[in-house]
């Protein structure tokens, strides 16, 4: 008989009082359960990741011993997938389910409690690869307009997005649109945490990247948990340790580097470039630089990550803003290439860029060549409600001020 994939998952009662089980439930032994679910129930790969909610892909590393569960939340999936009764949950540490409800008038509560995960269940099964679609197009939305508009204008769609996805995520069942809504919500959290950082938020940004984190690991791309777990590494800078930024960058890098696009490797090499500039290494910044720009070529945009804007314009005004810490004479042009690139749509990005072009002028000794664009930089900055650029460019208006009076 064909298996169905979402029958649920029925051991015998006999397996469980078994002490060779009773040891398998002790060392809280992964492989082993999956075995028992395989060998007594005749469940395959995608039944059980059905039933458990983890990716097919997953369970398969599970069971060769690639990688572990570390999160209770995984533990207690797995318990309820494979049919754990009371006393074998507690012997794997989850506890019992006291599911022998619903006979007495003190029932009220867990009755209730049962209809409302009934109905979130349902909802989430009515999710397909067309609403799967919506949601991500409404993600790209929402980046589109937070690189033109900022945060601010968009603080409560980004919260309606987020809910509406976890939401959908943690009730979803079949693993192929749990895969698909866990990508979405890695989009969606790491530009959240982006969000955070310019507006200076960063316990609120650190929590959102380590939601994108776990969200991409579901999804199994490393790609986007390669970039979240980078972009990450701007919280460590702004808190003023860019030595561990650096760290956590080169960590990422080395061991992602065979497993994603060139692209996501050029967006590293910039991003360790820049924390390079940061520490005053010169050397590395440049070779980081050198080799992002090689990595890039004539390529750029790749609309199967939406969430990397880099291309050549991009790629210069990174190289303005690192080589501005080392006083080189090539900024200020690098910095204007970067500007001439710029289709109008980064206001934010360009309110930075234009504060890194006053800060090189400055430099060069020509400071009323700098107001025009802190002026400008200024009125972005407001518009978008970037606190973090608005905080640079009160620190150049100063210097500035300070060098024409």
């Amino acid at each position: 008989m064909r298996e169905q994939a979402f029958e649920p998952i029925k051991i015998p009662d006999e397996v469980w009082e078994r002490e060779q089980t009773r040891e398998v439930l002790k060392r809280r032994d992964i492989p082993g359960l999956f075995e028992l679910a395989r060998k007594y129930a005749g469940a395959s790969q995608a039944r059980i990741g059905a039933a458990t909610g983890i990716s097919q892909g997953r369970i398969s590393r599970y069971m060769r011993g690639l990688i572990q569960v570390t999160e209770l939340e995984v533990y207690e999936r797995i318990a309820t997938g494979l049919g754990l009764p009371d006393h074998a949950r507690t012997l794997f540490g989850v506890g019992a389910t006291h599911t022998d409800a619903f006979d007495g008038a003190d029932d009220h509560e867990q009755r209730q409690q049962h209809e409302e995960l009934t109905a979130r269940l349902d909802a989430a099964a009515s999710i397909d690869s067309t609403m799967v679609a919506i949601l991500n197009v409404d993600t790209n939305n929402l980046r589109l307009m937070d690189r033109k508009l900022g945060a601010v204008a968009i603080a409560d769609k980004m919260r309606a997005q987020s809910n509406q996805v976890a939401r959908a995520l943690h009730h979803a069942v079949r693993p192929g649109i749990r895969a698909k809504l866990a990508h979405i919500l890695a989009e969606t959290a790491s530009l959240a945490g982006w969000q955070a950082i310019d507006m200076c938020g960063l316990s609120d940004a650190w929590q959102h990247y380590e939601r994108a984190k776990s969200a991409a690991r579901e999804a199994d791309d490393p790609a986007v948990l390669a970039y979240v777990s980078g972009e990450q590494a701007y919280v460590l800078a702004d808190l003023g340790r860019p030595a561990e930024a650096t760290e956590l960058l080169q960590y990422v890098h080395a061991t992602y580097r065979s497993r994603i696009p060139a692209l996501t490797r050029t967006w590293l090499s910039a991003a360790e470039a820049e924390l390079a500039a940061i520490l005053g290494d010169e050397k590395t910044c440049r070779t980081a630089l050198d080799q992002a720009a090689t990595l890039l070529g004539d390529n750029g945009h790749d609309p199967a990550m939406p969430y990397i804007s880099l291309n050549t314009a991009h790629l210069a005004r990174w190289r303005g803003s690192c080589l501005l810490h080392f006083g080189d004479p090539d900024t200020a042009e690098d910095l204007r290439s970067a500007l001439a690139g710029m289709d109008g749509t980064y206001n934010r990005a360009e309110a930075g860029t234009r504060c890194d072009l006053a800060h090189a002028l400055l430099a060069a000794g020509e400071p009323e060549a700098a107001l025009p664009h802190i002026h400008r930089a200024q009125q972005l900055a407001t518009m978008t409600g970037s606190r973090r650029q608005r905080r640079r460019i009160e620190e150049v208006a100063r210097l500035t001020k300070r060098a024409l009076s």
